[in-house]
């Protein structure tokens, strides 16, 4: 039990930034009559994060600059849910372990899909 604790601490701390939902370039349109760059299909880029939360789905504006960053962050935040689901099972394997002795450790082995 150590170990795996040892073991979640230690990569959980490599990940940040993190962040969940998913971030989108979308190309907009402006209400200025002849704008050249809505005239030619350029459009006015902006990025955006969305997301749901406890108040339901939600929307933020990401500056340019920053989705860089953020696109690191939301990579982190895939890796934290997947540890997170390895180290459960991991958990549950390594405590039916303790309860059954070592007698039955071999066949809680974790079974993995295939690739």
């Amino acid at each position: 039990m150590a170990d795996l604790r040892r073991e979640f601490v230690a990569t959980v701390s490599k990940l940040w930034p993190v962040a969940g939902g998913s971030l989108s370039l979308r190309k907009n349109s402006c209400v200025r009559e002849g704008c050249a760059a809505c005239a030619s299909g350029a459009g006015h880029p902006a990025y955006g994060l969305w997301g749901r939360g406890e108040q339901g789905r939600f929307g933020i504006y990401v500056p340019q600059e920053l989705a860089p960053e953020l696109e690191e962050a939301l990579a982190h935040g895939r890796a934290l849910q997947e540890l997170v689901m390895e180290l459960g099972v991991r958990y549950v394997q390594a405590r039916k372990a303790e309860l059954s002795g070592p007698a039955e450790q071999s066949e809680s082995q974790p079974r993995r899909k295939p690739r």
